[in-house]
């Protein structure tokens, strides 16, 4: 009778989900956004020159981008302190797209004719911020559940 009642308890416990080995895991949702770190390293010197034409010509472009809702947030991050010139970065930009914003077709030239109807000075300085650049990356970032991770 013992040994009857402790089976009864394993399997109600089993179906009652308190163990969750024995539950079948939910298949993996994708992520509501997704976010690219954008990098920057600058000629020494050149950095005030390039956050200024960043902040005129490449602003506005992605502020009309979160009022549409393709870009949920922008953030602009410089080290606090000085690295290896090797490892070096000026300026870091993490966009926040929307869950489907990168796969859905988006004319940025469009949107940069409306918002600068002076092309030629906008083509120009556009021009001049990455000529004083020394390094550009873009970093796509992946989340990677903690729930899921292997166990050390």
């Amino acid at each position: 009778m013992q040994r009857v009642l402790t089976i009864i308890v394993v399997a109600v416990t089993l179906a009652s989900g308190a163990f969750p080995q024995a539950q079948k895991q939910a298949p993996a949702q994708r992520p509501a956004t997704t976010s690219v770190e954008y990098y920057y390293t600058i000629k020494w010197g050149l950095q005030d020159e390039f956050l200024r034409l960043f902040k005129k010509n490449h602003w506005p472009v992605l502020q009309e981008q979160i009022k549409t809702g393709r870009i949920v947030s922008v953030t602009l991050a410089s080290p606090e302190f000085h690295m290896p010139e090797n490892a070096r970065w000026d300026y870091r930009v993490t966009i926040v797209f929307s869950r489907d914003a990168l796969a859905r077709p988006f004319d940025e030239d469009a949107l940069k004719k409306k918002l600068f109807p002076d092309q030629a000075t906008f083509t120009r300085e556009e021009q001049r911020r990455f000529e004083i650049l020394l390094a550009h990356w873009d970093l796509p970032l992946k989340d990677v559940p903690l729930e899921q991770a292997p166990k050390p």
